[in-house]
């Protein structure tokens, strides 16, 4: 039986940093990744680390932080089976979509856990730095017992009293950050075209009102080349810009600069950039441009 205050599930690159931000405020952090090398990673952070969520049985707090909504299926389907839900809140920070979750948490509540729809934007530098922002949703009584994990994290912005509500903002969210990249690729690609030097300017760009949050972050790495650090893979906007063109078709809504961009993250993926940095979509423009 652990003795952690709180299960993390999923510590790749953003959820690694996140869980240690809890740790370090002095929660008893067990880290569950299905990956050695990042469970290795947070053991020497000194968190106690396990593959499964079986062994989460008795943890009040569990932090979702996988990648997708099969992975959310995958590991509500073992705690299930494991009968380690009943009692535990479950806070989901993914960016899984509105039907994910409104789906797994019928699941998890069923069993007897509370939940809290709560995704996450500001990427890994906020992660480590804990100023995400966190898109809360859920009812009041779970919201009040995530309230001090999350306020480690960021800042919690409280979106609606359903599941689903946070995810919704998300996926909103993630339409403009899909282009944006692919924006400021375009871009600084287009620099490149014209006989500029893209280097000297992106701080041009940043200081006027062409700027964005996007552009400062990923501009600097685009000129990097492909091996540079991966923050955020491609194949991460594959997936948020799968889950914003469902919500836009389900809606009935019209999508079509989100719809241009994700042809970008496709053809990036198509390129063996799936798991490079989302930054290296400004190769799909290069190869055409050669």
């Amino acid at each position: 039986m652990t003795t952690a205050d709180i299960a993390f599930v999923g510590v790749g690159a953003i959820g690694y940093p996140m869980a240690e931000q809890l740790a370090a405020s002095g929660r008893r952090v067990l880290a569950i990744d299905p990956f050695e090398a990042a469970r290795d990673r947070a053991a020497q952070a000194g968190m106690s680390v396990s593959g499964s969520i079986t062994d989460a049985g008795g943890v009040p707090l569990v932090v979702v932080m996988v990648a997708t909504p099969g992975q959310l299926t995958a590991l509500v389907d073992e705690a299930l089976a494991a009968d380690v839900v009943a009692g535990s809140t479950w806070i989901v920070m993914s960016t899984v979509g509105p039907e994910a979750i409104l789906a797994q948490g019928a699941r998890l509540v069923a069993a007897g856990a509370a939940v809290v729809d709560a995704p996450v934007t500001g990427g890994v530098a906020r992660a480590r730095t804990g100023s995400l922002t966190i898109f809360a949703s859920g009812p009041a009584e779970a919201l009040d017992t995530a309230g001090p994990a999350l306020a480690v994290l960021g800042t919690a912005k409280t979106v609606g009293a359903q599941l689903g509500d946070g995810q919704a903002i998300k996926v909103v969210n993630q339409h403009l950050c899909a282009v944006h990249i692919v924006a400021a690729a375009e871009a600084l690609a287009l620099a490149e075209r014209l006989g500029l030097d893209p280097a000297a300017v992106l701080p041009l760009l940043e200081a006027g009102a062409a700027g964005s949050w996007m552009l400062s972050d990923r501009g600097p790495r685009m000129l990097e080349g492909t091996d540079v650090e991966v923050t955020s893979q491609v194949n991460i906007f594959v997936k948020d810009s799968g889950l914003v063109h469902d919500a836009a078709l389900a809606a009935g809504a019209e999508i079509p600069v989100l719809d241009a961009a994700r042809d970008r993250y496709l053809a990036a993926a198509a390129a063996d950039l799936g798991t490079r940095d989302d930054s290296r979509v400004i190769e799909t423009y290069q190869r055409t441009n050669r």
